[in-house]
């Protein structure tokens, strides 16, 4: 009998966390040189020495620039949605993960928004997210949303896409230098106003149309 085998699948297992390891680190270390830089200035080399692996590494794993971003995205988005998972018509956790969402990757994601026209990649990316959104919105607020005809479905899910946009966060946020507080005050103030209600009536409470 060989006396190895019992060890091969814990040494495979290991073998496969390793790599796992390897590929968030090397993930972690675009997605930093992405935020900061612009996409034609970022080398697989410097992708490499932050990550502390060599460049074939980089190449074997992802293909290149293009295969980082696909799998950024990809690990964005499962992310996003972790932290976005909320009951429809629960508005106070819905106005909290979009904060927690911001404060995590919305520097990161503005940069990406503006690179988008000019490279088919990340336009890609922040496509999607944009869908993504949306959608999320949609499923968030679908209590206020029931009902309706569809074009005062649409203009209202405008207005609460609105509301939760990135670039509301950005202005309060970084232009105006305001405190998160302030900026989630604001929003609730705004998904508010986009289904005619009463703040009062929708925060704090519990989630409308949900059962226990």
């Amino acid at each position: 009998m060989n006396s190895d085998s019992p060890t091969r699948p814990y040494r495979q297992s290991a073998r496969a966390e390793a790599a796992q390891a390897r590929g968030e680190r090397i993930l972690d270390a675009f997605a930093t040189r992405i935020r900061d830089s612009w996409f034609d200035e970022i080398r697989l080399e410097d992708v490499a020495q932050d990550s502390g692996v060599t460049v074939q590494t980089v190449i074997r794993r992802f293909g290149g620039k293009e295969g980082l971003i696909a799998a950024m995205q990809e690990r964005l988005a499962i992310e996003v949605t972790l932290r976005r998972e909320v009951r429809p018509g629960d508005v106070t956790r819905a106005v909290n993960s979009i904060v927690e969402d911001y404060e995590e990757v919305g520097d990161l994601i503005l940069r990406l928004l503006a690179q988008e026209d000019r490279y088919p990649a990340v336009r890609a990316m922040t496509d999607r997210g944009r869908a993504q959104h949306r959608a999320w919105i949609t499923q968030a607020f679908a209590p206020w949303l029931d009902g309706l005809g569809a074009e005062a479905r649409q203009r209202r899910i405008d207005a609460l896409v609105v509301a939760g946009d990135l670039y509301v966060w950005k202005l309060v946020r970084r232009d105006m230098q305001r405190s998160v507080a302030d900026y989630r005050q604001l929003m609730m103030r705004m998904f508010a106003d986009a289904i005619g209600a009463d703040p009062a009536e929708i925060f704090n409470h519990e989630p409308i149309g949900v059962n226990r």
